[in-house]
């Protein structure tokens, strides 16, 4: 089978062929450069239509095909800009219609996921997806890729541009960005913003700005802004591959062209013992072959439509699509005998202290971070957490005890807790029991908020059931993004770190388990304004259907 597929859901117009057997015939494309500014809807929706039947003219040709070859049409569907989307989807109604052939609409995300996989033969990857309009870290389970953790405001691509075009660089501003970065070493203090799997870049854009225009250098600035968002987008991913135990890594979107953020994340897939994979140059972009072979999936899985049911989605969800075609490896990360654990911040040695079996929490050296961000930022939160730790018992929430701070080495020395993850008690127990145990971790929550302690990492991998206790009792741990705040907006943005990842991880049980936590969180202080908070800042998700 032959299928066509056309992408235009912002300022690259594509066309590709691919059978069914995923060899690609042919993907061509054509990009929008604006004279100034950025991508204007209607502009991109008219470079859509002007480019699209040449295009189509010039796959043909490159495949060797003629328009009678082709079985099946596919089309982004959305995420994207509106008007765009549809001149799209009504050119691909159009050549549906005329050629009497099927038609299906894709998810654009997803697209970006399964030809990265396709090309490059990974199986069940955590993948970063990065581009203009889009910044997701992406995993498979239970049916569908869940989001484990996404940009909170803009993306990073857009953020790369909105600088460029503030500096005078021009559009696209990524690939400048990149060339004048090379010529800087000098690191300028940026707002680091990692939220449990989330980030944000809004401050981070601001920030540059303002020191561009306070005469920093341009070379210098350039620098600093790709090294600052470049880790945090590593160090999400880094979270997400700890608390999913997966085996590979997976780069993808137009961002990844970006040779140095390649490299961050190679690094730290080696450092985590898994499999780093990188689609060709030529699919990390928007492409209409990522689009022909998403139509042939869903084909072969009868998810294709009707062609009166093949409206645009604006804002199409990644984890809003069913995958039928997927399944979840089993390889998981192997770890050398002498690592008891390995978070996304810390290996865990276990050792003895004063005859007590303890833990060595000791965060170790991120290569692929620069030394000023690196020092920095296991230099605080080591200490922070200890700090924490000990006042979160002052709040009738239990935690290790923390026997001696390592400062030379950023290490904790603290108490072995006897117990199993939540993550792995979630597994197996029933949801009556689920519920019961979600109610009394939203008790807990509440008394940190309540003391003004933000956890900033709330997942069922930072939380333990004490074995020694003939009541149910949770051990929290892992306090390394946590901070002391009483603003209402950290506390909502610390529930809903924590509501994302049971949806990652647990999507099975995740609504009741979240309305059990919200039971159990009643006895926060401001318990209406908090949980209005949640949905508010849940709302503002790049795409959402709330």
């Amino acid at each position: 089978m032959i299928c066509i597929g056309l992408e235009g859901t912002a300022e690259k117009t594509g066309v590709g062929i691919v059978d069914s057997d995923g060899s690609i015939l042919a993907s061509v494309g054509e990009s929008l450069i604006p004279a100034s500014g950025g991508i204007h809807p209607r502009e991109a929706a008219e470079h859509h239509a002007n480019a699209l039947i040449p295009l189509i003219k010039d796959a043909l040709k490159e495949s060797k095909l003629n328009l009678g070859d082709i079985d099946l049409v596919a089309f982004s569907r959305g995420p994207g800009l509106g008007p765009a989307l549809r001149t799209v989807a009504t050119a691909a109604r159009s050549l549906s219609l005329s050629l009497d052939v099927p038609i299906v609409g894709v998810n654009h995300c997803i697209g970006h996921v399964e030809i990265g996989r396709l090309t490059t033969g990974a199986e069940d990857p955590i993948s970063l997806y990065v581009s203009g309009g889009n910044t997701q870290v992406i995993g498979f389970d239970a049916g569908r890729y869940r989001v484990f953790g996404e940009t909170l405001d803009i993306a990073i691509g857009n953020c790369l541009d909105q600088f460029a075009r503030s500096v005078g660089l021009g559009h696209p501003g990524g690939p400048l960005l990149e060339k004048i970065a090379l010529k800087s070493s000098n690191y300028l203090d940026l707002p680091y913003t990692v939220k449990g799997m989330d980030l944000s870049f809004s401050g981070l854009l601001t920030a540059a700005i303002r020191k561009y225009e306070s005469s920093s250098s341009q070379e210098d600035v350039c620098y600093s802004l790709q090294e600052t968002a470049f880790s945090m987008l590593v160090e999400v991913t880094e979270r997400a591959l700890a608390h999913a135990k997966k085996q590979e890594v997976m780069l993808c979107g137009g961002v990844a062209a970006n040779s140095r953020l390649r490299e961050m994340l190679n690094i730290m897939s080696e450092e985590h013992f898994a499999d780093f994979f990188m689609p060709p140059v030529e699919y990390c972009g928007d492409n209409g072959a990522m689009i022909a072979w998403m139509g042939q999936l869903m084909y072969k899985h009868c998810l294709n439509q009707d062609v009166t049911d093949t409206t645009v989605i604006q804002k199409y969800r990644t984890d809003e699509v069913d995958v039928p075609w997927m399944k979840v490896s089993e390889k998981h990360l192997k770890l050398p005998a002498e690592i008891a654990a390995k978070g996304a911040e810390a290996n865990l040695y276990e050792d003895k202290w004063l005859d007590h079996e303890v833990l060595i929490k000791k965060r170790i050296k991120k290569s692929y971070r620069i030394s000023e961000i690196d020092q920095y930022l296991r230099k605080t939160r080591t200490k922070k957490e200890a700090k924490l730790l000990s006042e979160a018992k002052r709040c009738g929430v239990r935690t290790p005890l923390v026997y001696d701070i390592d400062r030379a080495e950023n290490a904790l020395i603290i108490e072995k807790i006897n117990g199993n993850l939540l993550k792995n008690i979630f597994k197996t127990a029933s949801l009556d029991e689920i519920k019961n145990k979600c109610r009394k971790i939203g008790e807990y929550i509440g008394k940190l908020h309540n003391c003004g302690i933000i956890h900033g990492d709330l997942t069922t991998s930072n939380m333990i059931a004490d074995k020694d206790e003939t009541a149910f009792k949770i051990v929290f741990i892992d306090f390394g993004l946590g901070k002391f705040s009483d603003l209402v907006e950290d506390k909502g943005v610390d529930l809903l770190v924590f509501k994302k990842a049971i949806g990652s991880i647990h999507y099975e049980i995740a609504e009741e388990c979240f309305k059990a936590i919200l039971e159990g969180y009643e006895i926060a202080d401001d318990y209406g304004e908090i949980v209005e908070k949640v949905s508010e800042i849940e709302g503002r998700a790049r795409y959402t259907t709330l």
